[in-house]
């Protein structure tokens, strides 16, 4: 049986544990990164020091600064940039992806400007078949998958025979892959979870207890759920590993960039200040402008992702955000779907 070959496009925290996941599911991995002293340490210490300090990555794990060298022969290229860098990217890459791969979206976010989805994204500036572009998604902190803690994900693709490819050349005994053809539903949580994990760790910062992050959650997946179904997602994603798993670890866990960058704000410091001391990308600070806008376009309501935006984008106090919230009209429970 012929060894897969994988190329992984970022070598940030979770494109490295992804491809610490691919290697030791036995593929040949190649990680492709922007800064030679991040690859160097890869390939003589088996480290990456500025994203996992202390994690030893596997002999089948390489590192490269040179697109083409990563990109060559690859039968699966997943994608691990900020997804506001993606359509960039990939454009410079375009002319070097191997025929036949199948393309792996890493990426939770909604592009700015267009409202694309990163698997859109990806089929129209990449000018592949849906069939070929997958995504793994789920409640995936990369910190404790390194740690070889207990995990599990979704390998999407429309095509169920490509989930299935990618479900195979990432099943680990600690990384445990389920499939679904649900592309829609499945960005969508990935996506917008970011967005409820600001406004959950605003919450935590402001000191507030169980019962505020617990309505923050579940009201966020309503709105999650309301988006999907206008954009014809399966409502039984929302109740999986992609939609309420990813939800729960985001919103509950201090390692999760969007949570800690609402804590910051929720306990005083400004937004400048916060974006000065957040080393990683927090998705949902940007694609909550996206989210939003995607939402009006499909007259879904949003009242979390619109307060987020409101913060995060048009100088609204939390004050007035958390006023505004609970002083929303009544309505039922269920609605808009």
């Amino acid at each position: 049986m012929t060894t897969s070959r994988a190329a992984v496009m970022g070598a940030g925290s979770w494109g490295t544990v992804f491809a610490k996941i691919l290697a030791d599911a036995g593929c040949d991995v190649v990680l492709q990164g922007r800064r030679a002293e991040i690859v160097d340490a890869i390939n003589e210490r088996r480290e990456n020091p500025d994203y996992l300090p202390g994690v030893t990555l596997p002999a089948r794990l390489r590192a490269t600064i040179d697109p083409a060298e990563a990109l060559d022969g690859a039968d699966f290229v997943a994608l691990a940039v900020p997804s506001q860098t993606l359509r960039a990217n990939l454009a410079d890459w375009k002319p070097l992806l191997p025929p036949g791969a199948v393309l792996v979206s890493l990426m939770k976010g909604i592009e700015l400007g267009t409202c694309r989805r990163m698997s859109e994204v990806i089929h129209e500036v990449a000018d592949v078949p849906e069939e070929r572009v997958a995504l793994v998604c789920g409640p995936n902190l990369a910190r404790e998958i390194a740690a070889g803690q207990p995990g599990a994900a979704v390998a999407a693709c429309v095509d169920e025979a490509t989930a299935q490819r990618v479900q195979n050349a990432c099943m680990t005994p600690y990384f445990r892959v389920y499939t679904n053809t649900d592309v829609i539903g499945c960005e969508l949580g990935g996506a917008v979870k970011n967005v409820v994990a600001l406004c959950v760790g605003i919450a935590v910062g402001l000191g507030f207890g169980d019962n505020t992050t617990a309505l923050l959650m579940t009201r966020g997946l309503a709105e999650i759920s309301r988006l999907g179904a206008a954009l014809g997602a399966d409502e039984h994603t929302f109740a999986g590993l992609a939609g309420l798993g990813d939800l729960v670890g985001t919103c509950s866990s201090p390692l999760s960039r969007n949570r800690t960058f609402g804590e910051n704000l929720g306990r005083g410091m400004t937004l400048e200040q916060v974006i000065a001391v957040t080393k990683q990308t927090a998705e949902g600070v940007k694609s909550s402008e996206a989210v939003l806008e995607l939402a009006r376009k499909h007259n879904v309501e949003m009242p979390i992702t619109e307060m987020v935006a409101a913060v995060m984008h048009h100088g609204m106090s939390i004050e007035d955000a958390m006023l505004k919230l609970m002083t929303r009209t009544p309505k039922p429970e269920r609605y808009g779907v």
